[in-house]
């Protein structure tokens, strides 16, 4: 299924994990239509979407830059990342 490309099982989860995020978003928005924007801790006024964006791009760039500088393994930028979309979803 996955041949055509060469993807492992691992980014086909992070992938379907995402786009099912993104439609649950789209189910939120049509359920209750504004998004909802608040000034955060950043002090950027952000939406839901907005706030899922900075959630995803902080978590590549935290294991972007904990594989450049410690290598493997990833239990601990996980966690951070979580961490970071905790954070991104309350506070900012």
């Amino acid at each position: 299924m996955l041949s055509w490309m060469a993807w492992t099982w691992p980014t086909a989860a992070i992938f379907t994990c995402l786009f099912s995020t993104i439609g649950l978003l789209i189910v939120l928005e049509i359920k209750y239509p504004g998004g909802a924007e608040r000034k955060g801790a950043l002090g950027l006024t952000t939406t839901r979407g907005d706030r899922l964006f900075l959630t995803c791009l902080g978590g590549s760039f935290i294991f972007l830059a904990w594989l450049g500088l410690m290598g493997e393994p990833l239990w601990w930028p996980l966690g951070l990342a979580i961490g970071w979309g905790t954070f991104c979803f309350w506070k900012v």
